[in-house]
């Protein structure tokens, strides 16, 4: 089970001992429980359990020591096989392979800088160092397909994008698209959340060749936020806000060309959603000589 942060804790800034009270809160549900004891559980943070709403890196009125602090108190609630580099850089990314599939999960809160005075006109989301690491993952993975989660939207549109990486960092967004496509590294799936809801999104290169990003929030139901759908976003392929459902990637591999079947499921059971691509489908194009 992965999970891409707005999880557990909820906005407790440089308060340490809500953080750890509301990671103590989940702990004692019998459900979160045996779900933790049975299935491996990898987690990144978003916004809300950083610090509060859409903050990022070192916020107005933070100290150095309440970074370290709530990253240490991260690091404690969760068994990921590693956080970050792992030294006095800290961070929570991580990578690791579950059956046949490659798990990257970046980290866009904790490296996060500004283009710039003003930290709402966008700026770097990964880092340099973290988006170098990136690459290295990305060339070293040997499975058949590629999990890359992100707990903000990598596409750009939805409530304006104004987290996202396709307003907040396009070029960022470009380094790696370009990169898997010049590759031609197979069977990327993006991932993300933040936005309340689930959606599926395809996302159109100039190659011709598709990204497809799957959000699928929110456990939690939640149903305020931006609406599921809207007629001009001719991307989007599915919608669905206001209930409680959970993403789920089943992998075939066993085929001559290798198949992943992304179904959304209610809490009842019923699978709301269903989209089967093949590793072809997910391997970029040769590109022109010319291009190269």
């Amino acid at each position: 089970m992965l999970f891409y942060g707005d999880i557990a804790v909820q906005d407790r800034d440089n308060h340490l001992g809500l953080h750890r009270a509301d990671y103590l809160l989940r702990d004692f549900h019998p459900a979160w429980q045996r779900i933790a004891a049975s299935v491996p559980v990898y987690a990144t943070w978003d916004d809300h359990d950083y610090f509060n709403n859409d903050k990022w890196g070192l916020p107005k009125g933070y100290t150095e020591q309440d970074r370290h602090g709530v990253w240490e108190v991260f690091r404690h609630a969760w068994n990921n096989p590693s956080y970050g580099f792992n030294d006095e850089r800290r961070g929570v990314f991580l990578r690791a392979r579950v059956g046949p599939c490659d798990v990257i999960m970046v980290d866009h809160r904790y490296f996060r800088t500004a283009r710039g005075v003003d930290r709402g006109r966008g700026g770097n989301l990964l880092g340099p160092q973290q988006m170098q690491w990136l690459q290295e993952q990305l060339l070293d993975c040997q499975g058949p397909f590629i999990i890359l989660s992100c707990g903000t939207m990598w596409s750009d549109y939805v409530s304006n994008g104004k987290d996202s990486w396709g307003v907040y960092d396009p070029q960022g967004r470009e380094q790696i698209l370009g990169f898997i496509e010049k590759h031609r590294i197979p069977g990327v799936l993006l991932t993300s959340g933040d936005r309340h809801g689930a959606r599926v999104f395809r996302i159109p290169r100039p190659s011709g060749y598709s990204f497809y990003e799957f959000e699928p929030a929110s456990l939690g139901g939640r149903g305020d936020g931006p609406p599921a759908t809207d007629p001009k976003w001719s991307t989007q392929l599915f919608g669905m806000v206001g209930k409680y459902a959970f993403g789920e990637f089943t992998f075939d591999s066993t085929l001559s060309d290798p198949q992943v079947v992304f179904r959304l499921v209610h809490d009842a059971g019923e699978v709301l959603y269903e989209l089967k691509l093949t590793r072809s489908q997910l391997t970029p194009p040769e590109r022109p000589a010319a291009s190269k």
